[in-house]
Formats: C-alpha cells, structure tokens, sequence
C-alpha cells in the first residue's frame, strides 16, 4: 500500500432543497457570475432556471458559458477563459455532470497561467498563481465522476485526441451543492454509465502502478 496524504476543502452541501437553501449565501459577496452548463438537460430537469432565478432575484450579473460537451477540449476551455477575462467574471458556477464541472474548472486554471497549453497544464501546478482563480460552486446533476469534489479536470485535445489531466489543489471547488433529486430523472443510459464511471475510479486506485 502507498503512503499518501489526504485534504480536502471543498465545502458539501447534501440534501433535498440545498440548492434552493444555501446558494444565495454563497453568492453573496460576488456581482459578475459565470454560469457553465452542457447540452440542454439542465434546462429539462429545472435546475437552470433555479439557479438563474436566485441570481437574478440577488441582482448578480449572469453570464452564460452554455453547450459544454461530453469530454470538453481545450478549444470549449478557451472559450470559457475569454468570457471570464471579457466579462470579468467573479465566480464560476458549473451545473451539470463531470465533463461541466472539469471544463469549468480548466477554465479557471488557464486564466492563472496565461501562457500554458493544456499540455503544460497537465499535472502538479506547483508554481505560485500570479493571476487569482476565480472561486467555483458545483451544481452536479450526476454522480460518476466526483469531480465537484476534487483536485482533477480532463481535458481533451481535439487535435492530437489526446486527453490531458489538470491536477492543481487551486481548482479544488470552493463549495459543492447536492441535491440527490437532481439525478432521479436520468434516464437510464446515464445512470448505468456514471454508476460504472464511479466504480471504475475506485477500482483503479487498487490497479494503477503509479
């Protein structure tokens, strides 16, 4: 067995009704929000006009970075990061499943390193930040990946098809909401595929050799 040490800060919120409950105190002290979803689903299930609701009753700037897709590449990435710089985004708030929550992320990381490819991005940023990552809230809609909880986000290049792993404890969700409802309607494809997703991630921690 390898030694490891674990932290973890990102704060949960679990439960029926938390989104509804705890998002505007975590919204408080933020006026210009960007708000990162896939394909459509989240306007099917209702959780989008939820979340655009509490925004616009706060009085918060929204900001839309909509159509993010199953294994998000750098270009969807790139598109995220010039709406933060143009719009001067504040915080990220991601609704959806893994691929929302990774892209979002990814987006955060390459407004702190500029001048990285997602290549170089890959791996331990261990360098200090000069440019401050915007917070991030994840509003997951599945439960495969974890990723609403974790250091990682995958990205994919669309030219080389090669898909890179951003591991940075600066992308590490500041809060995360979830609503155990939100992933009742599923349909069952998607259920059967992010079930199999979780338990392939913990197997791998028993297989991997690095």
């Amino acid at each position: 067995m390898y030694n490891f040490i674990y932290e973890n800060k990102t704060k949960v919120f679990f439960g029926r009704g938390c989104v509804k409950e705890f998002l505007t105190s975590l919204i408080k002290d933020y006026n210009t929000i960007l708000i990162g979803y896939g394909q459509g689903s989240v306007k099917k299930n209702g959780i989008y006009d939820e979340v655009l609701g509490i925004l616009m009753r706060e009085g918060k700037t929204v900001v839309e970075f909509p159509g993010i897709m199953p294994n998000p590449t750098y270009q969807k990435v790139l598109e995220g990061v010039k709406l933060v710089r143009d719009h001067q985004v504040e915080m990220i708030l991601g609704i959806g499943g893994g691929s929302v929550m990774d892209c979002a992320k990814a987006a955060g990381a390459r407004v702190a390193r500029p001048n990285k490819s997602v290549v170089q991005l890959q791996g331990l940023l261990r360098v200090r930040h000069k440019r401050r990552i915007p917070p991030f809230v994840a509003v997951p809609t599945t439960a495969g990946t974890g990723s609403e909880t974790t250091v990682a986000a995958v990205i994919t290049d669309s030219a080389t098809h090669h898909k890179a792993s951003i591991n940075d404890t600066a992308i590490l969700p500041h809060y995360a909401v979830l609503d155990p409802e939100l992933t009742i309607g599923l349909p069952p494809f998607i259920t059967a595929t992010t079930g199999m997703d979780a338990l392939c991630h913990a197997v791998e921690a028993y297989t991997n050799h690095t």
